[in-house]
């Protein structure tokens, strides 16, 4: 955990003290937001997803992840305070971008490469496989923790731009996540996921065509745990250290081969 320093609220003026987060990158480095306490923090008075999330450059392998925004809640007067963040800067030799890989031989008026023999057609050799980094858990405090945890998670076993969906949130306590191919919700509450929440995940990953996942602090009812067993759906408990547990066999499934 970084020094605390302080922050002044816009909306009571107090200062409250801030630590900024650290988190996991998948070289396994430590990443932390780097704060901008030269900016003025603003009070968040609507959240969006988009808002949730900032980009933050690993110093040791140079790669780019979005990670939760800092934030404090005011001491005094309860506001919550969005600290201001530095934006990324272009990476040094070469703006971040990858080399362009080169391009055919060039052709003669009458079709043939000049320049030697053509390559052979074919796919490519398959690289070797890369095995997957430790999940490192981030602390649950609040209910946004856990959707956050479980939003990492989802990105760790290889869910791609995993985010929670705009619009109008539904009457219900567990918070939706999306990704291509995935729907997941997240029952921050305490009490154990019943087999109705059960059912209307996998209705909406059928809807979706797209693979039901389910996240629960309190764990699950022994009908919900038999429904998911019958349909498939990964079921997982996450505990305040913020690591999620995979508590069926498709949860382990999922986990073993990743998305």
């Amino acid at each position: 955990m970084a020094d605390a320093v302080p922050v002044r609220c816009p909306a009571c003026l107090r200062e409250n003290d801030y630590a900024a987060p650290v988190f996991p990158c998948a070289c396994g480095n430590p990443v932390t937001p780097p704060l901008d306490l030269a900016s003025p923090p603003r009070a968040l008075t609507h959240r969006t997803w988009t808002d949730s999330w900032v980009a933050v450059r690993c110093g040791a392998c140079g790669r780019e992840s979005e990670w939760p925004h800092p934030e404090v809640g005011c001491g005094s007067c309860g506001t919550v305070v969005l600290v201001p963040v530095h934006p990324l800067e272009p990476a040094a030799g070469g703006g971040g971008r990858a080399p362009a890989a080169p391009g055919p031989a060039p052709l003669s008026p009458r079709g043939v490469a000049p320049f030697g023999p053509t390559p052979p057609v074919g796919p490519a050799p398959a690289d070797p496989a890369v095995p997957r980094p430790a999940f490192r858990p981030v602390t649950i405090r609040t209910a946004r923790d856990a959707v956050v945890t479980a939003a990492l998670y989802l990105r760790w076993l290889g869910f791609q731009d995993v985010r929670q969906p705009d619009g109008r949130p539904l009457p219900s306590t567990a918070v939706d996540l999306r990704a291509p191919g995935l729907v997941a919700q997240v029952d921050p509450t305490t009490a154990p996921a019943g087999l109705r929440a059960v059912e209307c995940v996998w209705l909406n990953g059928l809807t979706a065509c797209a693979t039901s996942v389910y996240f629960s602090l309190a764990g699950y009812t022994e009908d919900a745990r038999a429904r998911a067993d019958d349909l498939g759906i990964p079921l997982f408990v996450m505990d305040l250290t913020g690591m999620p547990q995979p508590v069926n066999d498709p949860a382990d499934d999922l986990v073993g081969m990743g998305a």
